[in-house]
């Protein structure tokens, strides 16, 4: 079995400490090791390090490498342009179908915790022998939804289809991304909903028919890129035939269009959180929602429910009396706002481009 986790994301949601030149998936906010490396170390020792493929941007190749040495450099794989997830994923799938048509390959994300790795690498192990039998088929993994969020997807599921080694395979009936509130809330409660993580187990072969069938501006633009692999002018080609592709989410592509029929979902409590925004860094870290989450030098006195990170050695953070708060102090920018408005941040950010504020992005 493969995998792929993909780290091509700016993380504006986490800035200032993810920025352009260091995405956060790149960086500690999560202990001292970085998404990135916790998304490949907790697939370990069931796969082999030859089996991990990274997909990333072409400028973050090399840190790539550095932060994963023991995953071969030709698992890495670049993008000349960023573009969205669909051709991302479009191109990583085609050259798997190249080597590995019909092996069960799981999809992950680099900017993720998941607490309960042991349940976690069960269920992708159990999902890889399904396909193995019927590699036409997509499995969705979910998490069992803690909160009715409206700042994430839902998987609608049915009936109990199969079960295989404990792990319950049910109907897919669809998606939804982010609902309003009380949709959200509707989805909560109804037991037939739960939190879309964007992972999923099938094959190669059978992601890039879906591509070809759905999508087939996509897929001829891969096949040229892959076909032209090994001739002289390869990588213009390359940076010519991606430079074409769409704007356009995997989702919107491909999966939103597949028949409820070739797909199925796992769901269970795997303790998922994503992790690319400072709020939601704090839910995921957090025992109780009073907590404060903190890393760095720092002096705490009567304050609650914040999260505040120092990375600046050489001064220390006094909170006092601080409630519903994210605090980031970095060498160049010292972020202070409620965590209501963290969504402001992504904006902030975006307008400073163009500006003599430009380099802190």
């Amino acid at each position: 079995m493969k995998a792929v986790i993909f780290a091509g994301g700016v993380g504006t949601r986490l800035w200032p400490v993810s920025r352009r030149k260091s995405p956060k998936q790149f960086e500690k906010i999560v202990g001292e090791k970085t998404t990135l490396q916790l998304a490949v170390e907790r697939l370990l020792p069931e796969f082999k390090p030859e089996d991990i493929y990274v997909s990333t941007g072409a400028a973050y190749t090399e840190m790539v490498a550095a932060q994963i040495p023991f995953v071969p450099t030709e698992n890495i794989i670049g993008e000349p342009v960023k573009k969205d997830v669909g051709p991302a994923v479009a191109y990583v799938m085609g050259v798997l179908a190249k080597k590995f048509p019909n092996e069960p390959v799981i999809i992950l994300w680099s900017d993720h915790l998941v607490k309960e790795t042991k349940k976690f690498k069960h269920i992708i192990r159990v999902s890889g022998e399904l396909v193995k039998k019927d590699p036409n088929k997509i499995i969705f993994i979910g998490q069992q939804a803690r909160f009715a969020s409206d700042n994430l997807g839902w998987i609608e599921m049915g009936e109990n289809v199969k079960t295989m080694e404990e792990v319950s395979f049910r109907a897919f009936h669809g998606f939804k991304y982010k609902p309003d509130a009380e949709l959200a809330k509707t989805y909560f409660a109804s037991g037939h909903h739960c939190w879309n993580l964007g992972y999923f187990v099938s094959t190669p072969q059978f992601i890039f028919t879906l591509f070809e069938r759905f999508a087939p501006h996509i897929h001829r633009l891969v096949v040229d890129i892959i076909s032209s692999k090994g001739k002289a002018n390869y990588n213009k080609i390359f940076l010519q035939k991606y430079t074409e592709m769409p704007e356009i989410n995997f989702d919107n592509a491909v999966i939103e269009q597949i028949d409820n029929g070739n797909a199925l979902v796992v769901v269970d409590d795997i303790g998922w959180s994503d992790v690319g925004a400072w709020e939601a860094l704090k839910e995921a870290l957090e025992k109780n929602p009073d907590d404060n989450v903190t890393q760095g030098d720092m002096y705490v006195d009567g304050c609650k429910d914040n999260l505040i990170y120092n990375y600046q050695n050489s001064k220390m953070i006094v909170a006092v009396d601080l409630d519903g708060l994210l605090v980031v102090n970095t060498d160049d920018v010292l972020l202070v706002a409620k965590k209501t408005s963290v969504a402001k941040i992504k904006k902030i950010v975006e307008n400073f481009k163009g500006t003599e504020h430009e380099q802190l992005t």
